[in-house]
């Protein structure tokens, strides 16, 4: 059992002795990768001697529980804890999606309902902003569009971690935000108290660490400039700042205009073109791997409805993982971290199932 461990042993090794040597260091890039690699494993090893510790207890105990009672009553209880050990390092060993450790840029743009939709991505974008307050994470706006009434037609958001265990990393736990989230309750615009439903369309791309690590020909460029404008389409800027830029191998269009300067507009959007790129490359990758592709439930597509906000009952639910309860208000404020989970857990188990076919 779990004889591909001894590989990850000896790479773990290996890799704690490079990360010992003051060389490794004059490489960012590289002291990143191999810090991230060494994160992932340190908990595999961990299981795995957790596992092994049990087991060697369980086969001594086995051998004195016919000479003593008290280690034939220690027999059950450890094969119990052998069995959830390897569980847990079962897990631990199905293979991680290679963005897991990446910061990300979150997209939020109103869907179907107006200035209902506009003000419900407001509200989400809140309630992304106060889960990366509780865990440590910093959020920077990179770009926003305004509605009238002050909610948001489209904002994207940077977020980022500080851990380079995979599992705890941004994307690990954002990636399953991706689609459509439908709300239902009584707009502000509504005078006669009827619950409407309207949409937002959520995108969450995995970031590039540098510029350097993913090449991008100026000559795949074709790079416009016009002036910004605000909510109503009036213009807010009297000079050219305002870039779109569009990549022209893949069709990929980024247009911002939040900077003051065509410079700093430019800079923004050549981030989130990366980005965006990076997501478009693994959708390739993982259009190739159908066992892959029907092991996970995170989509970079808008239209997929995932989740459900009903207001009036106080009540969340997740439609692809069943997930439901009744504490609305505590969600939007933040707590969303069991709904992550779930996510999370049904992708684990699909990628569980996979490997066992």
């Amino acid at each position: 059992m779990f004889e591909s461990v001894q590989g990850l042993l000896d790479e773990h090794d290996a890799i704690q002795a490079q990360l010992g040597d003051p060389a490794v260091y004059a490489d960012q890039r590289l002291a990143r990768k191999l810090g991230r690699r060494s994160a992932q494993l340190n908990g595999i090893v961990d299981a795995y001697h957790k596992w092994e510790a049990i087991q060697d207890d369980l086969a001594a105990a086995k051998e004195m529980a016919d000479e003593d009672p008290e280690f034939a009553a220690e027999v059950p209880e450890l094969e119990e804890s052998l069995e959830v050990a390897a569980a847990k390092l079962r897990r631990l060993l199905i293979p991680r999606d290679p963005d897991d450790a990446r910061n990300v840029i979150l997209e939020v743009k109103g869907g179907e309902g107006g200035d209902e939709a506009a003000l419900f991505a407001a509200d989400l974008l809140r309630m992304y902003t106060r889960y990366a307050e509780s865990r440590g994470w910093k959020t920077e706006i990179i770009s926003a569009t305004e509605s009238d009434l002050g909610g948001y037609k489209d904002v994207q958001v940077a977020v980022k971690g500080s851990s380079n265990d995979p599992a705890e990393g941004v994307f690990a736990r954002l990636k399953f935000e991706g689609g459509v989230h439908r709300v239902q309750r009584v707009p502000v615009t509504e005078s006669q108290g009827r619950i409407h439903t309207s949409a937002a369309g959520v995108l969450v791309l995995p970031e590039v660490d540098e510029p350097e690590e993913l090449e991008i020909s100026q000559n795949d460029l074709k790079i416009d400039v016009y002036r910004s404008s605000g909510p109503g389409g009036q213009s807010v800027n009297t000079t050219d700042s305002a870039v779109r830029i569009t990549h022209l191998p893949t069709g990929i269009v980024v247009a911002m205009q939040n900077e003051k300067s065509q410079l700093q507009n430019r800079e923004a959007g050549m981030r989130v073109l990366r980005a965006r790129i990076l997501a478009h490359q693994q959708e390739q990758i993982d259009a190739e791997n159908s066992a892959q592709r029907k092991s996970q439930i995170r989509t970079m597509d808008r239209s997929e409805r995932i989740r459900t906000y009903n207001y009036p009952e106080n009540r969340i639910a997740d439609h692809r993982t069943g997930y439901k309860a009744y504490n609305l208000d505590q969600v939007m404020n933040g707590d969303l971290e069991p709904v992550i989970q779930s996510a999370i857990e049904m992708d684990e188990q699909a990628r569980l199932d996979a490997i066992g076919d």
